[in-house]
Protein backbone atom coordinates (compact mmCIF):
# COMPACT_ATOMS: atom_id res chain seq x y z
CA UNK A 1 0.00 0.00 0.00
CA UNK A 2 1.32 3.30 -1.06
CA UNK A 3 0.83 5.22 2.46
CA UNK A 4 1.75 8.78 0.39
CA UNK A 5 -2.25 8.21 -0.68
CA UNK A 6 -3.37 9.09 2.94
CA UNK A 7 -2.66 12.55 3.12
CA UNK A 8 -3.91 15.14 0.00
CA UNK A 9 -0.91 16.90 -1.88
CA UNK A 10 -2.28 20.60 -1.85
CA UNK A 11 0.12 22.38 0.37
CA UNK A 12 3.94 21.60 0.50
CA UNK A 13 6.32 22.12 3.45
CA UNK A 14 9.77 22.95 0.88
CA UNK A 15 10.27 22.52 -2.41
CA UNK A 16 13.39 21.55 -4.71
CA UNK A 17 14.70 25.41 -4.78
CA UNK A 18 15.20 25.14 -0.17
CA UNK A 19 12.53 28.08 0.24
CA UNK A 20 10.09 26.60 2.72
CA UNK A 21 6.35 26.59 0.92
CA UNK A 22 3.80 25.89 3.89
CA UNK A 23 2.15 29.38 4.26
CA UNK A 24 -0.84 27.94 3.00
CA UNK A 25 -1.68 25.68 5.88
CA UNK A 26 -1.42 28.98 8.01
CA UNK A 27 -3.83 30.74 5.71
CA UNK A 28 -6.65 28.47 6.60
CA UNK A 29 -7.76 30.82 9.67
CA UNK A 30 -10.83 28.65 10.26
CA UNK A 31 -8.17 25.81 10.83
CA UNK A 32 -6.08 27.38 12.98
CA UNK A 33 -8.84 28.81 15.12
CA UNK A 34 -9.94 25.48 15.60
CA UNK A 35 -6.63 24.32 16.75
CA UNK A 36 -5.77 26.90 19.01
CA UNK A 37 -9.60 26.38 20.61
CA UNK A 38 -8.93 23.30 21.47
CA UNK A 39 -11.03 21.69 19.09
CA UNK A 40 -10.20 18.13 17.28
CA UNK A 41 -10.00 18.51 13.49
CA UNK A 42 -9.50 15.57 11.94
CA UNK A 43 -6.15 15.36 10.41
CA UNK A 44 -7.89 13.85 7.12
CA UNK A 45 -9.85 16.67 6.47
CA UNK A 46 -6.07 19.01 6.53
CA UNK A 47 -4.67 19.94 3.07
CA UNK A 48 -1.31 18.33 3.73
CA UNK A 49 1.58 16.91 1.89
CA UNK A 50 4.89 17.38 3.41
CA UNK A 51 8.16 16.63 1.42
CA UNK A 52 10.12 13.63 3.30
CA UNK A 53 11.69 10.64 2.30
CA UNK A 54 9.18 7.78 2.02
CA UNK A 55 10.50 6.04 5.76
CA UNK A 56 9.97 9.97 6.71
CA UNK A 57 6.11 9.82 5.02
CA UNK A 58 5.36 6.65 6.90
CA UNK A 59 6.15 8.00 10.48
CA UNK A 60 4.57 10.57 9.57
CA UNK A 61 1.56 8.90 8.49
CA UNK A 62 1.57 7.37 11.72
CA UNK A 63 1.87 9.83 14.02
CA UNK A 64 -1.14 11.35 12.62
CA UNK A 65 -2.80 8.22 13.26
CA UNK A 66 -2.54 9.08 17.03
CA UNK A 67 -6.04 9.99 18.50
CA UNK A 68 -5.94 14.25 20.09
CA UNK A 69 -5.57 13.21 23.45
CA UNK A 70 -3.30 10.46 23.41
CA UNK A 71 0.58 9.75 23.59
CA UNK A 72 2.55 6.76 22.10
CA UNK A 73 5.90 6.09 22.72
CA UNK A 74 8.99 6.07 19.75
CA UNK A 75 9.10 2.21 20.42
CA UNK A 76 5.49 1.87 19.28
CA UNK A 77 6.41 4.11 16.16
CA UNK A 78 8.84 1.82 15.06
CA UNK A 79 7.48 -1.61 16.19
CA UNK A 80 4.77 -0.44 13.75
CA UNK A 81 6.84 0.44 10.82
CA UNK A 82 8.10 -2.86 11.68
CA UNK A 83 4.96 -4.69 11.34
CA UNK A 84 4.17 -2.66 8.02
CA UNK A 85 7.41 -3.25 6.67
CA UNK A 86 7.20 -7.02 7.83
CA UNK A 87 11.03 -6.82 9.06
CA UNK A 88 12.84 -7.35 12.36
CA UNK A 89 13.98 -4.71 12.64
CA UNK A 90 12.45 -1.72 14.57
CA UNK A 91 14.02 1.30 12.89
CA UNK A 92 14.11 3.13 16.98
CA UNK A 93 16.44 5.43 15.75
CA UNK A 94 15.38 6.26 12.48
CA UNK A 95 11.70 7.11 13.78
CA UNK A 96 13.63 9.21 16.15
CA UNK A 97 14.81 11.07 13.19
CA UNK A 98 11.86 11.34 11.37
CA UNK A 99 10.02 12.66 13.99
CA UNK A 100 12.41 15.31 14.37
CA UNK A 101 12.19 16.13 11.15
CA UNK A 102 8.68 17.01 10.76
CA UNK A 103 8.01 19.97 8.96
CA UNK A 104 4.42 20.72 10.39
CA UNK A 105 4.81 19.67 13.74
CA UNK A 106 1.51 21.39 15.43
CA UNK A 107 -0.35 19.27 12.43
CA UNK A 108 1.09 16.31 12.15
CA UNK A 109 1.29 15.61 16.14
CA UNK A 110 4.68 14.54 16.88
CA UNK A 111 3.97 16.58 20.71
CA UNK A 112 2.19 13.07 20.97
CA UNK A 113 5.44 11.32 21.04
CA UNK A 114 7.48 10.31 24.21
CA UNK A 115 9.79 8.46 25.19
CA UNK A 116 9.46 4.75 26.70
CA UNK A 117 10.06 5.95 30.45
CA UNK A 118 7.53 8.47 30.29
CA UNK A 119 10.26 11.19 28.90
CA UNK A 120 8.64 14.51 27.22
CA UNK A 121 11.84 14.54 24.72
CA UNK A 122 12.37 16.19 21.22
CA UNK A 123 10.32 18.97 20.13
CA UNK A 124 10.98 21.60 17.95
CA UNK A 125 9.04 23.94 19.54
CA UNK A 126 10.53 23.06 22.58
CA UNK A 127 9.19 21.11 26.02
CA UNK A 128 7.43 23.89 27.30
CA UNK A 129 5.85 24.09 23.78
CA UNK A 130 5.11 20.08 23.69
CA UNK A 131 3.47 20.26 27.41
CA UNK A 132 0.97 22.76 26.44
CA UNK A 133 -0.02 20.98 23.89
CA UNK A 134 -0.20 17.90 25.20
CA UNK A 135 -2.12 19.27 28.33
CA UNK A 136 -4.28 21.25 25.84
CA UNK A 137 -5.21 17.78 24.82
CA UNK A 138 -6.20 16.99 28.09
CA UNK A 139 -3.70 14.44 28.15
CA UNK A 140 -2.94 13.03 31.90
CA UNK A 141 0.40 14.82 32.59
CA UNK A 142 1.17 13.31 35.78
CA UNK A 143 3.19 9.77 35.09
CA UNK A 144 5.11 11.93 32.31
CA UNK A 145 8.65 13.35 33.02
CA UNK A 146 10.89 16.14 32.00
CA UNK A 147 14.25 15.87 31.25
CA UNK A 148 17.19 18.03 32.73
CA UNK A 149 20.39 18.77 31.32
CA UNK A 150 22.07 16.51 33.17
CA UNK A 151 19.95 13.22 31.98
CA UNK A 152 18.15 13.30 35.17
CA UNK A 153 14.49 13.85 34.96
CA UNK A 154 11.55 15.10 37.02
CA UNK A 155 7.93 14.26 37.19
CA UNK A 156 5.59 16.76 36.10
CA UNK A 157 3.51 15.67 38.95
CA UNK A 158 5.86 17.01 41.54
Amino acid sequence: MDRRAKIPRRYYSGSNDGKRQDAGIYQDKELAGQILAGKKPEIAQLPLAPIGSDFRREVWDILCEIPYGKVITYGDVAQKIAVNRNAKNTYNRAVGGAVGHNPISIIIPCHRVIGSSGNLTGYAGGIAIKIKLLELEGVDMSQMRVPNVTGASANLSD
